[in-house]
């Protein structure tokens, strides 16, 4: 992939270990909108299962992982869509 999908992809995994984590490149879907790159990486879904969301609301989750991207939010990134779990949650 490209260099944004390999931050998020590292960054998620040395900050969680997680036990899942898929990362896709949506960008495509959202060509010719507001904040699309022409060359992709501007559009993310982010699935990743984590034993450091056990016990955390679902907004506090997905606060984590915004801040452990906040770099890539505050540049190239224009939208991430989060589904945190715990492991055994579906």
């Amino acid at each position: 992939m490209g260099a944004i999908f390999d931050a998020i992809q590292e960054k998620l995994t040395d900050t969680f270990a997680p036990t899942r984590l898929e990362v896709v490149d949506d960008s495509a879907r959202h060509a010719g909108h507001a904040g699309a790159s022409p060359g992709g990486e501007s559009h993310f879904n982010v699935t990743i299962e984590s034993a450091a969301f056990a016990g955390e609301p679902k907004v506090a989750r997905q606060r984590m992982v915004y801040r452990a991207l906040a770099e890539e939010l505050a540049g190239p990134l224009h939208a991430l869509s989060v589904k945190a779990l715990a492991p055994g949650e579906i």
